[in-house]
């Protein structure tokens, strides 16, 4: 009975002390608990500014990507664009009795936007008369200024294809001469008034690695400018050592593009 009144008055001693230790346990894991999920909201921030961060990088280094491929396109991969340019004033001359020869003296402004060469192999021009609605057809024949003392003295640079390189301009003083004796009519350019003009680069086809670039887009349209330009007076003796000079109705030059025809 001793024996057993021992054992039971022992028995509070572990309880009390697996209590007290319980409760040491229960708080270190409640307060581990504690710092586990204040680092795991940490984590959390650090990954979500960090995602931003990249995000930011990445859209820094598109847009980058982008203009470096923009530059490289206009600098070295973009075709040969041509465009063309003539001023308020051309001349005229027709100085030969019972022939179809006239001449035009067109000075001609040819600008390369594209980073490739581009060649102008000739030109062509196409004048029509609005009254009787007949058109002529004239070459590119020489560079020069026309008057009759340098035709004698054939003091002219006969035309021959214009190479222009990327980014690059070209102004040429171009004579344009009857394209052949069958032409019509015999005089074209007589009565005072208006012609229509239409000028047209013919271009060489494009060669090279690069050449199937200038096939992505279709096949390009052939260079031209049309225009508008007046006989003020016609008078055959200016034609002994001279021209007569030919404006557009509201002096102002012409281009190829959007604004292409001065009226």
């Amino acid at each position: 009975m001793h024996g057993n009144k021992r054992l039971v008055a022992a028995s509070p001693v572990p309880y009390f002390i697996s209590k007290w230790l319980m409760q040491r346990i229960g708080g270190k894991t409640v307060s581990q608990s504690k710092n586990v999920t204040g680092n795991n909201d940490l984590a959390i921030q650090n990954s979500l500014e960090t995602s931003r961060g990249n995000t930011v990088v990445a859209i820094i280094s598109g847009i980058a990507l982008l203009f470096s491929a923009y530059s490289l396109w206009e600098t070295s991969l973009k075709s040969a664009d041509l465009k063309m340019f003539v001023p308020s004033v051309i001349e005229y001359s027709a100085p030969y009795n019972n022939s179809n020869f006239e001449m035009i003296s067109i000075p001609v402004t040819l600008i390369n936007d594209g980073a490739q060469t581009g060649t102008v192999l000739h030109l062509n021009l196409d004048v029509t008369d609005p009254r009787t609605n007949k058109t002529k057809r004239f070459y590119s024949a020489d560079f020069g200024v026309w008057s009759m003392e340098r035709t004698r003295q054939r003091a002219y640079t006969s035309f021959s294809p214009l190479s222009l390189q990327g980014k690059a301009t070209r102004s040429e003083s171009i004579l344009f001469y009857t394209r052949g004796p069958k032409e019509e009519p015999q005089q074209l350019i007589r009565a005072t008034g208006p012609y229509e003009f239409k000028l047209t680069v013919v271009e060489a086809r494009a060669e090279g690695p690069l050449a199937w670039f200038s096939g992505l887009f279709g096949p390009k349209e052939a260079v031209s400018v049309s225009f508008t330009r007046e006989l003020p007076f016609y008078d055959a003796r200016a034609f002994n050592d001279g021209t007569i000079s030919m404006h557009s109705p509201d002096w102002a030059p012409s281009g190829s593009g959007s604004e292409n025809k001065s009226e």
